[in-house]
């Protein structure tokens, strides 16, 4: 394994928090929210770029994926996690960068850590689901997704299934995926990363990717309009699996929010814009 090693921590409630570090070692802090469903093995997409950025990337596993215990919390619960991992680290200020289903995350962390969150990177990201419109333009099987999250038995046994097969050959959710023509190539680039992380988010089961599943279908329990901490936003306008739409509603809403569109780039966009991503997040 490549970055700074991996570890874990024991949370105030008794809870695991699994995380792994990527980048420069004694660079400047970037908390990496991954993508769903996902695990901190994602992070190693920013291990080079962080080395040479000078950015220490810290990715850790959200509640029932990788290393950490699983918790029906909500979303607004994870900003303290992510402080505690933070308190633990010996960090005081940090950035937050979210990515595609982990964008949420960043985003309640500028909501309830605004005196420790220097900057928020939102890229390719999930907006509210419940805003008028906001799934224009997401693919069938996304919206279908979130439609099967608002329902109570439905994620958990969607979620055992995949957990079944993810756990053992997780190369074959993969084939499954539907990847737009626009994503293709980076989709190849990004495929070994992809196929770790996937592994490692059902390593308990499929509770925890259920539990996320379900909150990414519902409000998400804060203001966008109240976030105070600086956020950046990037988005690729043929995105089908978090739309466009979501991405100018949350561009409209978060005060301040500098957002950056590519008119004919996709989900994956970021595969080869992490290098200014990163740096518009870091020390000025």
């Amino acid at each position: 394994m490549r970055g700074g090693g991996e570890g874990t921590i024991r949370l105030r409630d008794g809870r695991r928090l699994g995380y792994a570090e990527w980048g420069d070692p004694g660079g400047w802090p970037v908390l990496y929210c991954h993508g769903w469903p996902s695990s901190r093995v994602e992070g190693r997409l920013a291990d080079e770029v962080g080395r040479a950025g000078g950015a220490r990337v810290i990715a850790p596993d959200r509640p029932g994926m990788g290393l950490s215990s699983f918790r029906a919390g909500r979303l607004v619960d994870w900003p303290d996690d992510a402080g505690q991992l933070a308190d633990a680290l010996g960090l005081e200020r940090f950035a937050v960068l979210g990515i595609s289903g982990g964008s949420p995350y960043a985003a309640a962390c500028a909501w309830r850590l605004p005196g420790r969150v220097t900057a928020t990177g939102i890229v390719s990201g999930l907006g509210p689901p419940d805003a008028p419109g906001a799934t224009a333009g997401m693919s069938r099987e996304n919206r279908l997704l979130l439609r099967a999250g608002r329902l109570p038995l439905l994620p958990g046994a969607l979620m055992a299934v995949v957990a079944a097969v993810a756990r053992r050959r997780p190369e074959l959710v993969l084939e499954r995926a539907s990847v737009a023509a626009v994503d293709r190539a980076a989709w190849q680039q990004l495929r070994e990363v992809f196929r770790a992380s996937l592994a490692e988010a059902f390593r308990g089961g499929g509770r925890g990717p259920a539990w996320e599943l379900r909150l990414s279908a519902r409000p998400w329990g804060f203001r966008l309009h109240d976030i105070r901490a600086p956020v950046r936003l990037w988005h690729g306008e043929l995105d089908p699996n978090a739309s466009v739409a979501m991405a100018r509603q949350l561009a409209a809403a978060i005060p301040g929010c500098r957002a950056t569109f590519y008119p004919w780039e996709g989900h994956l966009h970021f595969a080869h814009r992490l290098p200014e991503i990163l740096a518009a997040l870091g020390p000025s």
